[in-house]
């Protein structure tokens, strides 16, 4: 699908990340791929500033872009499709407009939207690899796809690299050969596999060799482990995968993975979830000598990092300011499970808040993205 495209055919619209999961008789790859909130209606007002409205304008001019660093952007390559198809995660024929990736579609997409580079993920749900012999060869194929594109575009592009979580030492390997051999900006993690968060100690040999490589790590949710709400008319993506990631959140606060893990760097997608929102409630409950220990949320909030990708703009930016500060925010998008169209509009009502002054979008398109991720940087040339 490209951004000039017509509308997605109705019958394919409604095949959802529940249908999929159904086609495919196991785990689904559609929860994962498909992450992310429905964008704002419309375009905001941009009577926020002069500033504010010079940039929206200059997002709306190919060839005048910004150089925005959109960190959280999905692909669906061929070779992609092909296993999750020979896996039985997508079907055969047919399935989500989100899947229509093509290398064309997502350059147009990002040069309308001064988007300079992307980095690239699979939110590939945990259990799709619960198979050794499935984990193997799904996150060869993810890695090797996001590596090739990256090799043939190295300016527009990074990656951040799958691993299979339920197999530690296939998991090990796998984060050796992305980081050293493939060249990965870093890792992408569920919030949670077979039922069990980030923060069990199932996974502190993971979380020690991302330390002790200083690594990135990406989270991403899907449907909570117990189900999704069911809600008539309510997609699980609004609601349940915001309150995943701040579960996930809580749980690694908690859990101690945070301090023992100090050199790993967490982007929390889609702005946190609830987390910034929820802090203050977290911390009276530990002043009470309820839960967390007091400090303890307040602190996390200001160490992971934040993608804009709820979208963020223009209703939670300014509490999501205010609880992480501006060093710690990344522009996202979540295309394409947010379509062309909808990324013009959440980029536009990014442009356009209020909140922004000219620096702090600045950090948030760029800068922030660059001293995070420096193989990125250094392939741009550029220094934050």
């Amino acid at each position: 699908m490209t951004p000039t495209s017509p509308s997605p055919d109705p019958s394919r619209r409604a095949f959802s990340r529940r249908d999929a999961l159904r086609t495919a008789g196991a785990a689904s790859l559609a929860a994962g791929l498909a992450a992310g909130v429905a964008g704002v209606a419309g375009a905001a007002d941009p009577a926020g500033g002069s500033e504010a409205a010079e940039a929206a304008a200059e997002a709306d001019r190919p060839g005048r872009s910004p150089g925005r660093i959109d960190t959280h952007q999905h692909l669906l390559t061929d070779a992609m499709r092909d296993w999750a198809v020979e896996a039985g995660l997508l079907p055969p024929e047919g399935g989500p407009t989100w899947a229509d990736w093509t290398l064309d579609g997502a350059l147009a997409t990002m040069d309308t939207n001064g988007i300079a580079a992307g980095v690239v993920s699979a939110p590939v749900p945990s259990m799709a690899f619960h198979d050794r012999a499935t984990a193997e060869r799904g996150v060869r194929v993810c890695n090797e796809s996001m590596a090739e594109l990256v090799a043939d575009h190295p300016t527009r592009f990074g990656f951040f690299a799958n691993v299979a979580p339920l197999h530690t030492d296939l998991a090990l390997d796998q984060i050796a050969y992305a980081l050293d051999e493939l060249g990965a900006d870093g890792v992408i993690l569920m919030t949670s596999a077979d039922g069990r968060y980030l923060g069990d100690p199932a996974f502190d040999p993971l979380f020690a060799e991302l330390n002790r490589r200083r690594a990135v790590v990406l989270t991403h949710p899907e449907s909570l482990p117990e189900g999704g709400s069911g809600l008539p008319g309510v997609p699980d993506f609004i609601a349940d995968f915001m309150f995943d990631t701040t579960r996930m959140a809580l749980n690694l606060i908690a859990s101690g993975t945070l301090d023992r893990y100090p050199d790993v760097s967490i982007i929390l997608s889609h702005a946190g979830g609830f987390l910034p929102y929820v802090a203050g409630r977290a911390e009276s409950a530990a002043r009470q000598g309820e839960g967390l220990t007091p400090g303890a949320v307040a602190a996390a909030v200001q160490r992971f990092y934040y993608d804009t990708a709820m979208p963020a703009s223009p209703y939670a930016m300014p509490s999501l300011l205010a609880a992480a500060g501006p060093s710690r925010i990344l522009f996202g998008t979540d295309w394409p499970a947010r379509p062309a169209d909808e990324v013009r509009v959440i980029t536009r009502d990014h442009a356009t808040d209020p909140t922004l002054d000219r620096a702090t979008r600045r950090a948030v398109d760029r800068t922030n993205a660059l001293r995070l991720l420096p193989r990125l940087a250094s392939r741009l040339r550029d220094t934050p």
